[in-house]
């Protein structure tokens, strides 16, 4: 099938999550490792997966100076200079800010996939559909696209949109408002309603109609990365870069933009998404055996134990006995037992764990 020349994708790859500790740190987060068993990374299977949109060349990925390395390993296919590297996390509006410019010297006709590295999507060929649609929506109206994903259950950990026409199922409506993370009584009655969708954290729009967006509601940033849009794709743009990045506000494209644009719309859609952001998540997405246990290879042996999340390294012969709704994480330095209904306290742990025995081990 012939690419779209004037379709770039960018891939949001600079993100820092310890949710999965131990199997994730901070020198390698979760979109760097196979947490699926497939043989694949997740920021591997994203590439692939906008590889059958997108032309390869067109795809940019943007990640921290310390993982760069990381990145030219797992897609050695890549140029140097479709790695964008920030010199310090600034959240999405700034790092979708630093794209928008490198593709503007390339291309200042261009429309734009924004995705992060590390989501689940299982049907790909839905997935590949909803893309073309939107990006035909978007290359004709002004508007700025995300996808709302059709909620399963009151989850509190995603972000939630609501649409203005509440009789839609699928396809494209117009946006009433987005909210964060709800609590477990407001998230249950976002489900109910029928008015809200999960919040993919996927965008499409045309360059000119985002840049208009961050003229008008991020001008800082806008006017920061416009100083001298000369150096960008030069050799003169990591200087540059380096120079502004640090007086951009930390910000995210929802907080900063989406929320507040008229020109907002959200493509309503289920294609098996998930962000996987805790271990529930990655639990609900893996084959169990007859004990719905999660198990990463056939030495662990389990004796009563139930909906328990069990991997350890290098095949070791392991025997879990009584436990239920765990997780059971081993590494070569470390081990993490952990009630799965209880996995917020990852985060307490961690920072026990730094303050006791050095950042070092998180």
């Amino acid at each position: 099938m012939k690419m779209n020349k004037d379709l770039f994708c960018v891939i949001m790859a600079g993100g820092i999550d310890r949710r999965f500790w131990p199997l994730s740190r901070q020198n390698r987060p979760k979109q760097f490792i196979d947490l699926l068993d497939t043989g694949s990374t997740l920021l591997q299977m994203t590439y692939n997966r906008m590889a059958k949109v997108c032309p390869r060349e067109n795809i940019f990925i943007v990640t921290g100076f310390i993982f760069k390395k990381l990145v030219q390993e797992q897609i050695p296919e890549l140029k140097e200079s479709q790695i964008l590297v920030e010199p310090t996390r600034r959240n999405t509006a700034p790092c979708i800010a630093f794209a928008n410019e490198r593709i503007r010297a390339i291309n200042p006709e261009a429309s734009i996939i924004v995705t992060p590295a590390d989501h689940l999507i299982l049907d790909q060929e839905k997935f590949v559909k909803v893309i073309n649609e939107g990006i035909k929506f978007i290359n004709h109206k002004d508007a700025l696209l995300s996808i709302g994903i059709t909620p399963t259950r009151p989850e509190t950990n995603y972000g939630y949109i609501q649409i203005e026409d509440t009789s839609i199922k699928e396809g494209i409506t117009k946006v009433k408002n987005f909210t964060e993370k709800p609590d477990a009584e407001l998230a249950n009655f976002f489900v109910e309603s029928g008015e809200f969708f999960w919040n993919a954290g996927i965008y499409m729009w045309k360059l000119k109609d985002i840049t208009a967006a961050f003229e008008e509601y991020l001008t800082e940033i806008y006017e920061l990365f416009a100083e001298d849009r000369a150096v960008f794709n030069t050799a003169e743009e990591e200087n540059f870069i380096s120079r502004i990045y640090s007086g951009c506000k930390n910000i995210s494209i929802d907080y900063g933009i989406m929320e507040k644009a008229e020109n907002v719309y959200v493509y309503c859609v289920n294609f098996g998404w998930s962000d996987l952001g805790t271990w529930s998540n990655l639990f609900e997405n893996k084959d169990k055996d007859e004990q719905n246990n999660v198990i990463n290879h056939q030495n662990i042996l389990t004796y009563d134990t139930h909906n328990t999340f069990i991997t350890t390294t290098d095949n070791k012969i392991t025997a879990i006995q009584g436990l239920d709704d765990y997780v059971v994480a081993e590494t070569y330095d470390s081990l993490l037992i952990c009630k799965k209904s209880e996995e917020d306290k990852i985060r307490e742990i961690l920072n026990d764990i730094k303050f006791k025995k050095g950042e070092e081990n998180i």
